[in-house]
């Protein structure tokens, strides 16, 4: 016969306490004396006493020891290939990084439509994962909010589009867009132009305001834009519209590195040289900079660190430390080659 599983009453009888006094401990009531949890977390540990996350904590202190990443918004194209896309990758590599030194398993999970979201919200707000690490691509995402209002420790990569009192980590756009373009000023560019996110995304109008306020400043007051969307293909045909409608463009900055790709496949075509006829500069530094042809000069962007970052706030949320929402901004840096 199977011997059968240890039960409440077993653990007090242990500790020497109440059946109620272990309940209130093994639910994580906080009114406990310490000395008593502390007798209770050793009864658990003698008696093997394991039936739910919750007294797993006791001596874990992680209920699951896993971390929610979660995809939100982005499709169900995407999930196949999260980890070949160069911005979601370094992601990935971020919070897996981080999470393997502490013991702590990463669960990928994608939000892409309504429904998914609302699994992802019940499968987090039941304990299957201890907290969500969120990467958006909507830029006015519910998820945030459900998650919050599910009482789920959250911290978000990049900073929500509505004022929610949530933990996230972010970069200085804004000074990336600058640093742009004063690299095209300083190379001799005289007439540029900027290939732009669609105007909802936060990060994007950051990114173009720096840019078109660097160049005002040193006497450029219009700036030709066409809108992509952080796609090789739109930074390709945004190139080519702004090509057609303004054939004298000397500089080019794109919003992202992918765009900056296609810009150059559309400059070459044309048979215009990089960097002689036209700059290019990029934004993330994500491996696409490297296998561009010529390599791109580009705004890195941390993504490595930045998630590794958010994964220990979400930690510091977990451990009971750090639980007011703050917001981390990393600066970003020019990294210069061929392109500009």
């Amino acid at each position: 016969m199977n011997r059968r599983s240890p039960t409440l009453e077993d653990v007090a009888r242990e500790a020497g306490v109440s059946r109620a006094t272990v309940s209130r401990v093994v639910n994580g009531v906080r009114n406990v004396d310490p000395g008593i949890q502390k007798l209770v977390r050793n009864a658990i540990e003698r008696t093997g006493y394991t039936p739910n996350r919750a007294a797993r904590a006791l001596v874990t202190r992680h209920p699951t020891g896993s971390v929610a990443l979660v995809v939100s918004g982005a499709g169900d194209a995407f999930a196949g290939r999260v980890f070949a896309d160069p911005f979601f990758g370094r992601v990935v590599n971020g919070v897996v990084g981080y999470l393997r030194a502490r013991a702590m398993q990463p669960v990928l999970l994608f939000a892409e439509s309504p429904v998914a979201r609302e699994q992802v919200v019940g499968y987090l707000r039941q304990g299957s994962a201890d907290g969500a690490l969120v990467v958006s691509v909507q830029p006015d995402d519910p998820l945030p909010d459900l998650l919050l209002a599910a009482r789920v420790p959250t911290v978000l990569f990049a900073r929500p589009a509505r004022d929610t009192p949530v933990s996230c980590v972010d970069l200085d756009h804004y000074a990336g867009g600058r640093l742009a373009g004063e690299h095209l000023l300083a190379r001799g560019c005289g007439r540029m132009a900027t290939i732009c996110s669609p105007p909802e995304v936060r990060a994007g109008r950051a990114r173009l305001a720096g840019f078109r306020d660097a160049l005002a400043r040193a006497g450029h007051g219009s700036v030709p834009a066409a809108e992509g969307s952080f796609s090789l293909d739109s930074g390709a045909t945004a190139m080519a519209s702004l090509l057609r409608d303004h054939p004298e463009v000397d500089g080019v900055f794109a919003a992202n590195d992918l765009m900056a790709q296609g810009a150059c496949h559309v400059l070459r075509e044309a048979g215009r040289r990089i960097p002689e006829d036209v700059a290019v500069v990029g934004f993330d530094d994500s491996s696409v900079a490297v296998t561009c042809r010529p390599p791109l000069t580009t705004v890195r962007q941390p993504v490595e660190d930045m998630a590794a970052a958010m994964a220990g706030m979400l930690e510091e949320q977990l451990r009971g430390v750090g639980t007011a929402p703050r917001t981390l901004v990393f600066s970003p840096q020019l990294v210069v080659r061929e392109s500009a």
